[in-house]
């Protein structure tokens, strides 16, 4: 499959596996590609494959979540430094 068809194959496996919804999904593959995670796949067009895709929206999904998870201690944190 082409390079665009391999990013919208991500983001429909990102909506399907995740119930994202497409503005989201959408985020997150052009913030990956923005950030160079595709560049690889750009590179070599053999790695554009439905197998692929699929492991890469779990990584993208699991990065995203990992992301969260981090800020969320990281204002609990802060919360708790200001409490008398």
């Amino acid at each position: 499959m082409k390079y665009e068809e391999y990013l919208d194959e991500v983001t429909t496996l990102l909506t399907e596996l995740y119930e994202l919804d497409d503005e989201a999904a959408i985020k997150l593959v052009m913030d990956a590609q923005e950030a160079e995670f595709f560049s690889v796949h750009d590179d070599v067009p053999d790695m554009c494959t439905e197998e692929q895709a699929k492991k890469d929206a779990v990584t993208l999904f699991e990065q995203k979540q990992n992301r969260q998870q981090t800020q969320k201690k990281q204002q609990q944190r802060v919360r708790q430094k200001k409490k008398p």
